[in-house]
Protein backbone atom coordinates (compact mmCIF):
# COMPACT_ATOMS: atom_id res chain seq x y z
CA UNK A 1 0.00 0.00 0.00
CA UNK A 2 1.19 3.19 -1.08
CA UNK A 3 1.68 6.25 1.14
CA UNK A 4 -0.99 8.37 -0.33
CA UNK A 5 -3.30 5.25 -0.03
CA UNK A 6 -2.62 5.17 3.68
CA UNK A 7 -2.79 8.96 4.24
CA UNK A 8 -6.73 8.89 2.83
CA UNK A 9 -7.70 5.50 4.58
CA UNK A 10 -6.55 7.51 7.72
CA UNK A 11 -8.87 10.13 6.96
CA UNK A 12 -11.48 7.84 6.15
CA UNK A 13 -11.08 6.74 9.65
CA UNK A 14 -10.81 10.23 11.07
CA UNK A 15 -14.05 11.28 9.21
CA UNK A 16 -16.56 7.89 10.52
CA UNK A 17 -15.57 5.55 8.02
CA UNK A 18 -15.50 2.05 7.93
CA UNK A 19 -12.30 0.41 9.96
CA UNK A 20 -12.86 -3.14 8.88
CA UNK A 21 -12.97 -1.94 5.41
CA UNK A 22 -9.24 -0.76 6.13
CA UNK A 23 -8.08 -3.59 7.47
CA UNK A 24 -9.47 -5.50 4.72
CA UNK A 25 -7.96 -3.54 2.03
CA UNK A 26 -4.55 -3.07 3.91
CA UNK A 27 -4.33 -7.36 4.05
CA UNK A 28 -5.56 -7.72 0.35
CA UNK A 29 -2.18 -6.45 -0.84
CA UNK A 30 0.99 -8.87 0.33
CA UNK A 31 4.21 -7.43 1.94
CA UNK A 32 5.98 -8.37 -1.11
CA UNK A 33 4.22 -6.65 -3.67
CA UNK A 34 4.26 -3.19 -1.03
CA UNK A 35 7.98 -3.87 -1.06
CA UNK A 36 8.60 -3.94 -4.82
CA UNK A 37 6.38 -1.33 -5.94
CA UNK A 38 7.71 0.97 -3.57
CA UNK A 39 11.28 0.26 -5.27
CA UNK A 40 12.88 -0.88 -2.00
CA UNK A 41 15.60 -3.42 -2.30
CA UNK A 42 17.70 -5.92 -0.26
CA UNK A 43 21.60 -5.95 -0.44
CA UNK A 44 23.50 -6.20 -3.27
CA UNK A 45 25.90 -9.03 -3.44
CA UNK A 46 29.47 -5.85 -3.46
CA UNK A 47 27.52 -4.32 -0.81
CA UNK A 48 27.70 -7.91 1.42
CA UNK A 49 31.71 -8.35 -0.19
CA UNK A 50 32.38 -5.06 1.18
CA UNK A 51 31.11 -5.78 4.74
CA UNK A 52 32.36 -9.43 5.37
CA UNK A 53 35.66 -7.61 3.83
CA UNK A 54 35.76 -5.10 6.79
CA UNK A 55 34.64 -7.48 9.56
CA UNK A 56 37.75 -9.78 7.94
CA UNK A 57 39.95 -6.16 8.49
CA UNK A 58 38.57 -6.02 11.86
CA UNK A 59 39.66 -9.86 12.84
CA UNK A 60 42.85 -9.85 11.07
CA UNK A 61 43.46 -7.00 13.66
CA UNK A 62 42.07 -8.01 17.00
CA UNK A 63 42.52 -11.52 17.26
CA UNK A 64 46.17 -11.73 17.03
CA UNK A 65 46.33 -8.78 20.17
CA UNK A 66 43.65 -10.87 21.98
CA UNK A 67 46.14 -13.78 21.61
CA UNK A 68 49.02 -11.85 22.99
CA UNK A 69 46.67 -10.61 25.87
CA UNK A 70 45.83 -14.18 26.78
CA UNK A 71 49.72 -15.03 26.80
CA UNK A 72 50.18 -12.33 28.53
CA UNK A 73 47.70 -13.50 31.72
CA UNK A 74 49.39 -16.52 31.72
CA UNK A 75 52.92 -15.00 32.11
CA UNK A 76 51.93 -13.20 34.78
CA UNK A 77 49.76 -15.78 36.59
CA UNK A 78 52.89 -17.97 36.45
CA UNK A 79 54.66 -15.05 37.88
CA UNK A 80 52.18 -14.95 40.50
CA UNK A 81 52.49 -18.70 41.23
CA UNK A 82 55.87 -18.53 41.55
CA UNK A 83 56.45 -15.84 43.96
CA UNK A 84 53.89 -17.23 46.52
CA UNK A 85 55.75 -20.74 46.46
CA UNK A 86 59.10 -18.22 46.37
CA UNK A 87 57.32 -16.86 49.99
CA UNK A 88 56.44 -19.98 51.28
CA UNK A 89 59.99 -21.75 50.73
CA UNK A 90 61.20 -18.45 52.23
CA UNK A 91 58.49 -19.02 55.12
CA UNK A 92 60.09 -22.40 55.67
CA UNK A 93 63.83 -21.12 55.77
CA UNK A 94 62.52 -18.62 58.69
CA UNK A 95 61.15 -21.54 60.67
CA UNK A 96 63.93 -24.10 59.55
CA UNK A 97 67.11 -22.43 59.48
CA UNK A 98 67.36 -23.76 55.95
CA UNK A 99 65.50 -24.06 52.88
CA UNK A 100 64.14 -27.65 51.95
CA UNK A 101 65.96 -30.20 50.21
CA UNK A 102 64.08 -31.73 46.45
CA UNK A 103 64.68 -31.41 43.05
CA UNK A 104 61.24 -30.61 41.90
CA UNK A 105 58.00 -28.88 43.19
CA UNK A 106 56.18 -32.18 44.56
CA UNK A 107 58.92 -32.85 46.76
CA UNK A 108 59.05 -29.16 47.93
CA UNK A 109 55.08 -29.50 48.15
CA UNK A 110 55.33 -32.48 50.28
CA UNK A 111 57.90 -30.55 53.09
CA UNK A 112 55.57 -27.11 53.07
CA UNK A 113 52.17 -27.81 52.03
CA UNK A 114 49.57 -27.44 54.18
CA UNK A 115 51.62 -25.37 56.31
CA UNK A 116 53.33 -22.88 54.42
CA UNK A 117 51.03 -23.32 51.93
CA UNK A 118 47.47 -24.06 51.51
CA UNK A 119 46.84 -25.38 47.98
CA UNK A 120 50.68 -25.15 46.00
CA UNK A 121 50.12 -24.91 41.93
CA UNK A 122 52.02 -27.73 40.35
CA UNK A 123 51.75 -26.48 36.31
CA UNK A 124 52.19 -22.40 35.06
CA UNK A 125 50.00 -20.77 32.93
CA UNK A 126 50.59 -22.39 30.08
CA UNK A 127 49.71 -26.05 31.80
CA UNK A 128 53.49 -26.96 31.86
CA UNK A 129 55.11 -28.00 35.17
CA UNK A 130 56.87 -25.68 37.46
CA UNK A 131 60.69 -26.91 37.73
CA UNK A 132 62.50 -26.03 41.40
CA UNK A 133 65.45 -26.81 42.54
CA UNK A 134 66.89 -26.64 46.37
CA UNK A 135 69.72 -27.30 48.66
CA UNK A 136 69.73 -26.22 52.27
CA UNK A 137 71.60 -22.93 51.46
CA UNK A 138 69.43 -21.77 48.01
CA UNK A 139 66.53 -22.99 45.75
CA UNK A 140 65.35 -21.80 42.15
CA UNK A 141 62.20 -21.98 41.04
CA UNK A 142 61.00 -21.63 37.49
CA UNK A 143 58.55 -22.12 34.32
CA UNK A 144 59.97 -23.39 30.96
CA UNK A 145 57.65 -20.39 29.28
CA UNK A 146 55.19 -20.98 27.33
CA UNK A 147 56.83 -23.90 24.63
CA UNK A 148 57.62 -26.14 27.77
CA UNK A 149 61.67 -26.44 27.03
CA UNK A 150 63.77 -24.35 28.25
CA UNK A 151 66.00 -24.76 31.39
CA UNK A 152 68.16 -21.51 31.25
CA UNK A 153 67.97 -19.14 34.19
CA UNK A 154 70.25 -16.84 32.77
CA UNK A 155 69.85 -13.37 35.02
CA UNK A 156 67.96 -10.73 33.13
CA UNK A 157 64.91 -9.48 31.42
CA UNK A 158 63.30 -11.06 28.71
CA UNK A 159 60.84 -10.29 25.81
CA UNK A 160 59.69 -13.96 24.80
CA UNK A 161 56.63 -15.72 25.60
CA UNK A 162 58.73 -19.07 25.73
CA UNK A 163 61.93 -17.67 27.59
CA UNK A 164 61.79 -19.02 31.51
CA UNK A 165 60.78 -17.45 34.49
CA UNK A 166 63.33 -18.01 36.89
CA UNK A 167 62.65 -16.99 41.15
CA UNK A 168 65.67 -17.66 43.55
CA UNK A 169 66.54 -16.23 46.62
CA UNK A 170 63.78 -13.99 47.09
CA UNK A 171 63.62 -12.35 43.65
CA UNK A 172 63.40 -13.34 40.03
CA UNK A 173 66.16 -13.42 38.10
CA UNK A 174 65.02 -13.64 34.83
CA UNK A 175 61.79 -12.27 34.14
CA UNK A 176 59.42 -10.88 31.19
CA UNK A 177 60.31 -6.94 30.42
CA UNK A 178 58.38 -4.90 27.86
CA UNK A 179 56.29 -5.91 24.84
CA UNK A 180 56.56 -9.75 24.34
CA UNK A 181 56.36 -11.73 21.44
Amino acid sequence: MHGREIKRFSAQIRLGGDPGALASRLNSRSLDESLVRSGSRGFTLIELLIVVAIIGLISAIAIPNLMNAVDKGKQKRTMSDIRTIGAAVEAYAIDNANYPTANNLPAIKAVIDPIFFNSMPLVDGWANAIQADSTPLAYTIYSQGKDATGNNCTPGPTSFFNDEICYSGGRFQRYPDGPQQ
